[in-house]
């Protein structure tokens, strides 16, 4: 049983489906207004709310509107006549729970309550969490959906965040793996505490060991002061390693060695530091293939791998690419300060049948450039199809482009020597041993670029 929130500016029909739900076990709350509700949200946060469309002051959308924005959990049911279903649907592009037309049947009511208060239930939307607002929605503020699969995972990563087991965070460039990251932080104890975010792939190979573990002053060259490292940094909080599979072999063994010992020793420093962070690591490829190919070390896969969580892609949950298409545009016509308020028909529909290969950041890339070239309130079709086809044109995510770089310098490199491992190594200005690693995450064989090969 569940506690519900009813607003409606009809005093029949709020007493009708106030009795109705109180005889169906439920704990019913009432409100005459939007407004009047918004008050009661104050002090009582129910596991649902059901409310009128039309009524005078705030109408059911500008009351959906208010809550979603401090109770982005909260499921919403709205009520409409028939001659505003269209209304309804638009709110359900908006990111409404659902709808039902009036006059209803009791057995349609209590289906819509029952699926949104299945919905409340596995989100934790009225639970709260030690570490965030007292309603405790908070911790995943930023993972907007209404996708039951992206939904159970959400269920799984609150429960995750309550241990300090490490996390292995998987699924394609795009598809919000930081912010699922983020969003464990958040719910968990350490949410006081420092989250450090780390691109393992962004950081130039000879400088990861002392941009994680820190340095003492004189170290190496250039090393003119101490420096924590970004472990230090996350000190009693949680440090993200993001794309973990780009780490070289080398820092695979000595990460391992932190994460068993729990304790680092800075670049040439004399004392070991004690640690207590919590890690959570993410990669766009499998880590089995990684280890199965030789690139990633086993043991260290076992002690990242506790708990795997895996992102779907922004395909396997068109449901919420309209939700997303929505919160988008609102933050980003506030961003430009222009006055866009929504899609135009059809619009919606093109973003729900397009294919993003590149995720839910390619859909923020896709709003923003409609939202910046709009010159009405409205986003139309036209807008969205011209966006929707530059994107093939658009330039790649800067990790992306420096791996394909990276992996054409070698392979002229490989083409110029024909083969020949040292020379390469050479004219690249690297040791053998690193020269070799950067062939082996790249899974180039040197013996193919012979010329009897």
């Amino acid at each position: 049983m569940g506690r519900i929130l009813i607003v409606d500016d009809d005093a029949a029909l709020l007493r009708l489906l106030s009795l109705r739900l109180s005889a169906e076990g439920h704990e019913v709350l009432e409100a005459a207004s939007g407004e009047a509700a918004l008050a009661r949200l104050d002090h009582e946060l129910p596991q649902l709310l059901i409310t009128d469309l039309r009524m005078g002051g705030m109408d059911g959308l500008q009351l959906f509107e208010a809550v979603h924005r401090r109770h982005p959990l909260l499921p919403v049911l709205i009520l409409t006549a028939h001659g505003t279903i269209p209304d309804a649907v638009k709110a359900l592009q908006r990111g409404v729970f659902g709808y039902l037309a009036k006059p209803f049947e009791a057995r349609g009511l209590m289906a819509e309550v029952n699926r949104g208060l299945a919905a409340s239930q596995a989100l934790g939307a009225n639970i709260p969490l030690e570490g965030s607002d007292e309603t405790g929605e908070a911790w995943r503020e930023s993972m907007l959906t209404r996708s039951p699969r992206m939904q159970q995972l959400l269920v799984e990563a609150r429960m995750v965040a309550q241990s300090d087991a490490s996390v292995l965070i998987q699924g394609d460039s795009g598809t919000g793996k930081e912010l699922l990251a983020r969003a464990i932080h958040a719910a968990s104890a350490r949410a006081r505490a420092n989250f450090v975010g780390v691109n393992c792939g962004a950081i130039p190979e000879h400088l990861v060991e002392s941009e994680l573990f820190g340095h003492v002053k004189g170290a190496f060259t250039g090393a003119v002061r101490d420096r924590p490292g970004l472990f230090v940094e996350a000190q009693r909080g949680t440090i993200f390693l993001d794309e973990i599979a780009e780490l070289p072999l080398s820092m695979q063994v000595k990460l391992l060695r932190v994460l068993q010992e729990r304790e680092l020793r800075p670049v040439g420093g004399e004392r070991a530091l004690k640690l207590d962070v919590r890690v959570i690591c993410a990669s766009h490829r499998k880590l089995e293939d990684e280890v199965a190919a030789g690139r990633f070390r086993e043991d260290l896969f076992y002690r990242l791998n506790v708990v795997c969580l895996a992102l779907p892609p922004l395909g396997a949950r068109r449901e919420d690419i309209a939700l997303l298409a929505q919160h988008f545009m609102a933050t980003l016509s506030q961003r430009y300060g222009k006055p866009v308020n929504g899609f135009a028909p059809g619009a919606i529909e093109l973003l729900m049948a397009a294919p993003w290969p590149g995720n839910v950041r390619q859909l923020h890339n896709v709003v923003e450039k409609c939202v910046v070239l709009a010159t009405g309130p409205l986003l139309d079709s036209g807008l969205v199809q011209r966006a929707l086809s530059n994107q093939a044109g658009e330039m790649l995510p800067f990790d992306e482009a420096r791996r394909q770089f990276e992996r054409d310098y070698l392979t002229q490199l490989l083409k110029l020597t024909a083969g020949n491992v040292s020379q390469a190594a050479r004219l690249a200005q690297r040791n053998r041993t690193d020269f070799y690693a950067l062939l082996g995450r790249h899974q180039l064989e040197p013996g193919a670029f012979k010329p009897d090969a």
